[in-house]
């Protein structure tokens, strides 16, 4: 059985949003945080990660990922809130 692939939504400094994949969600977030992830957050820092969603595979978590990227920002605000919350600080 392979991994989950979870979607998963950062909200930046400067108050926008993020949208990505990942199977390990706590090293691409520390890697977002670095400066090493995505080139968008290299610019738009990381303030907060707002929530994750699994998926099967990562077929089904890249289709999710181009929906959420079609949708207005006040939709995808929307969105954010109806995901999982993280239970732990991945800031350690």
């Amino acid at each position: 059985m392979s991994k989950p692939w979870f979607l998963y939504m950062i909200e930046c400094v400067d108050g926008s949003l993020y949208t990505g994949i990942a199977v390990d969600l706590k090293a691409r977030y520390a890697a977002h945080c670095q400066g090493t992830g995505a080139r968008y957050t290299r610019s738009h820092r990381p303030a907060k990660l707002l929530g994750y969603e699994c998926h099967p595979d990562r077929s089904s978590a890249s289709k999710a990922e181009y929906r959420i990227k079609q949708l207005s920002p006040s939709e995808k605000r929307l969105y954010a809130a109806s995901l999982e919350k993280i239970m732990q600080k991945f800031d350690d």
